[in-house]
């Protein structure tokens, strides 16, 4: 797709305006003074030193797989820079200048901008214990670094001069030597090589590295050679997307990755408009965009599958935008509805300062009226078997597909269920990140579990990982009234779990019931563990949750009810201190769960 609109480069490309879509700059009095005032309050709250990065944190990810330790002061140090160049753009005042300097400078005498996580040069290798400074990797962060940089010399350029010339020289130096060049003379597996296949690293990646190329100072020959290799890397991320769109990561990582294609596309649109331009109206462009509404359930609530969260954040101003420019009414007006109900619109913990910028750009020149939520219909995501839908009060998502997706959990068949907005049926998520999430311990990792989904488990044996484990026979419906599911999914299992058959049908009528039955065949004895957030109380026929309603049970033998203690911060962002893991054995071949409303 790319690719082969470069034949259609011009012979001088135009300049970049990261104001895009808007011909002048932020007019920072117009934005609402809410606003500005958050702004200026977090330049305010910085702490009065700079935090420390030290070599023996960076090497405690290959001593002890802890990736915290550095990762913190790492994303402190970048936030830090952020409020102090947005508070000097909006007070147009010199206070905190010395510290945009003094921040600077930290990036520049960083050994590595590389996370020791990602440490490596060759995919799924142990990382090097330390950065090497004569051979940089390029990875999200090395990116983000980048790209950071190149849009404060962008706004400040004349202004650092000013100071001493020596500050923008050293920014475009550290960017020729870790970005640019290692960018066109070193392959990273991100960039792309014919069939392997790609994830959110690839327009994550090459949006940073377009906008390093087109906010300093490059050659024409340099800015072509690297829209050339972007242009190849993100038709190898196009594709492992099927035409509808779906992102297998979930919808945490399509802010990785489905809207940093959208500003790739962005930047190429405008440096080369009758290239890249027309890309914009392909209908491919257009579902990837729209996947993040189908997975909204209310306000920071998703349905969540993969590494994602069941509460990944508001929509903003690259979500509408990234309606807009696509054509998808329907994307931007849920994307404006849902980001005016965000608290922090200002995205205080966002490192990447062309996101905060993109997003002051694009409040002060959007309309201040309420927008309304468009209705979302029933969605079905054939290429990854992921199934929405939706009534007046619940939100169902049931994913069938297979267990070989990036950031895979074990969860083919497994559903969500939320009513009035509130969890019924969970999806329980992951927890901090450490060496184990991506490593072959894996499946070790609890949250990682089919047992740990709405999915049944034989004698103690769950779901396997891997591509060729996956749901067959899928049947979908539709409709108006009733909306319906049905699947099987013995093959998601190893041998040794004696699955002959297990089929799962969910049938939702709206405004009317959700009726889950399963029909099982095989050796040995199943249990389906059902998940929740709320402690639930059990009768002799029904499954009680305070508040939400009941669920009634047919084929079951008596329950276990399981607590499950969460104290991982990242889980905790979701979740209370305290889930609940129901055991339900199956009586005999069938077991129905029917939800009424």
């Amino acid at each position: 797709m790319f690719t082969e609109r470069l034949a259609m480069l011009p012979v001088e490309l135009a300049a970049f305006n990261p104001a895009w879509p808007f011909e002048n700059n932020v007019n920072w009095s117009s934005l609402p003074a809410t606003y500005r005032e958050r702004l200026s309050q977090t330049a305010l709250s910085c702490p009065a030193t700079w935090p420390t990065l030290n070599a023996s944190t960076y090497l405690d990810f290959t001593r002890n797989g802890n990736r915290a330790r550095y990762e913190t002061p790492y994303m402190q140090r970048r936030r830090m820079l952020n409020a102090f160049a947005l508070a000097t753009l909006l007070l147009q005042q010199d206070q905190y200048f010395d510290s945009i300097i003094d921040g600077i400078m930290l990036l520049c005498e960083e050994t590595g901008w590389q996370l020791p996580a990602h440490n490596t040069y060759v995919r799924d290798t142990p990382c090097q214990a330390l950065p090497d400074p004569d051979r940089p990797v390029i990875d999200l962060f090395a990116a983000e670094t980048g790209a950071q940089l190149a849009l404060l010399f962008y706004l400040f350029g004349d202004r650092f001069d000013r100071v001493s010339p020596l500050i923008s020289a050293r920014i475009k130096s550290e960017l020729q030597k870790r970005i640019i060049e290692p960018y066109l003379s070193e392959h990273f597996w991100w960039m792309g090589n014919g069939d392997e296949p790609m994830c959110n690293w690839t327009p994550w990646c090459t949006q940073n590295i377009l906008l390093v190329a087109f906010l300093t100072p490059q050659t024409e020959a340099t800015r072509k050679a690297v829209i050339t290799k972007a242009a190849y890397s993100l038709d190898c991320f196009l594709k492992d997307y099927g035409q509808d769109g779906a992102c297998e990561e979930g919808i945490l990582y399509y802010r990785h990755a489905g809207l940093c294609l959208f500003n790739a596309l962005n930047i190429l649109a405008q440096v080369a408009p009758k290239a890249f331009k027309p890309l914009w109206q392909e209908e491919k462009i257009r579902n990837i965009a729209e996947f993040a509404a189908h997975m909204h359930v209310t306000e920071d609530c998703y349905f969540n599958f993969a590494d994602s969260a069941a509460k990944a954040g508001f929509c903003g101003a690259r979500e509408h935008l990234f309606g807009k420019a696509t054509g998808s009414a329907f994307l931007a007006d849920f994307a404006l509805a849902n980001w005016q109900k965000d608290p922090n619109p200002d995205l205080p913990d966002e490192i990447n300062l062309f996101y905060r910028l993109q997003t002051a750009f694009t409040l002060a020149n959007t309309p201040t009226e309420k927008s309304i939520k468009p209705q979302i219909p029933d969605h079905f995501y054939e290429s990854i078997g992921l199934l929405t839908a939706r009534d007046d009060q619940f939100s169902l998502a049931v994913k069938a597909g297979d267990n070989g997706d990036s950031h895979n959990h074990n969860d083919v068949g497994s559903f969500t269920l939320y009513k009035n907005g509130k969890p019924f049926l969970i999806d329980i998520g992951v927890e901090t990140y450490t060496a184990k999430t991506f490593s072959v311990r894996r499946y070790e990792i609890w949250t990682m579990q089919s047992g740990y989904h709405n999915l049944p488990s034989f004698e103690g044996i769950d779901q396997q990982d891997g591509e060729s484990f996956g749901a067959s026979d899928i049947k979908v419906s539709l409709g108006e009234n009733i909306t319906s599911m049905s699947m099987e999914i013995a093959a998601a299992y190893p041998p040794q779990a004696g699955v002959k058959s297990y089929c799962r049908t969910l049938r939702f009528t709206k405004n009317r019931s959700i009726e889950i039955q399963d029909r099982y065949e095989g050796a040995k004895k199943a249990t389906l563990s059902l998940l929740f957030s709320t402690k639930p109380t059990l009768a002799a026929d029904r499954i009680i949750l305070k508040d939400l309603g009941e669920i009634l049970v047919e084929g079951a033998e008596a329950p276990t009810l399981e607590t499950i203690p969460i104290d991982d911060p990242r889980l905790r962002l979701s979740w209370p201190t305290v889930l609940y893991r129901l055991l339900l054995p199956l009586k005999n071949g069938t077991l129905r769960l029917t939800i009424n409303e």
